[in-house]
């Protein structure tokens, strides 16, 4: 058999890693548009994530900062799935290289990654799962100088300070006037309002 009939019949005989980690990527996209159930496809999303650990892994080795559709994809996965620990390394790396998401995110690198985890840590709250502070902390920190509405930004401090209100009361109240300061209808005041009083109430006790 010919080099050209092997092709034929194995079009990716030729392909680079990035070609064959695209191809695996279009087929996971299909598998995943198949899927009705939201909660499924986190389910399918942490399935498929472990297959990319080594291409991520040399990207972000490598340093190159090339536009790559399967890291800015993943990444988005990771946080979608609540892996902010695994997914921060990729969006530091991404915010130092200016990379831009693929076509069918139509929101900015920044804006797209601070939503999506505020987003998913208050409906795993809801849930009954522990927020990561540490990771929204740090992507607060991570994204600091970037653009973005400030409903997105309220929506990050807002995360935080339900996350910190069991155990850090004052900084929690912080993070809730922080929010309030930057949108003022996101919904914490009746939160504040409790902190302040039980801080207030706490105090008076001493």
């Amino acid at each position: 058999m010919t080099a050209a009939q092997v092709s034929a019949h194995n079009p990716l005989a030729n392909a680079t890693g990035y070609e064959l980690m695209l191809s695996k990527l279009a087929g996971d996209k299909r598998r995943l548009k198949q899927i009705q159930s939201l909660s499924r496809k986190i389910d399918a999303k942490r399935e498929m994530l472990p297959d990319y650990a080594p291409w991520i892994s040399g990207a972000l080795s490598a340093q190159g900062g090339g536009q790559d559709e399967v890291l800015m994809t993943v990444m988005v996965w990771m946080i979608d799935t609540g892996n902010f620990t695994a997914a921060l390394p990729i969006v530091r790396y991404a915010i130092k290289h200016k990379l831009f998401l693929p076509d069918q995110y139509q929101r900015t690198l920044a804006c797209l990654v601070v939503e999506e985890m505020a987003d998913t840590a208050m409906n795993g709250r809801a849930l009954g799962e522990v927020i990561d502070v540490a990771g929204l902390q740090e992507i607060a920190e991570i994204t600091q100088a970037e653009d973005m509405p400030d409903q997105v930004k309220a929506k990050l401090f807002k995360a935080i300070a339900y996350g910190l209100s069991e155990h850090n009361k004052p900084a929690a109240a912080d993070y809730f006037r922080k929010a309030l300061a930057l949108h003022p209808k996101c919904g914490v005041i009746k939160d504040l309002e409790r902190l302040e009083r039980e801080m207030k109430n706490k105090a008076a006790e001493k």
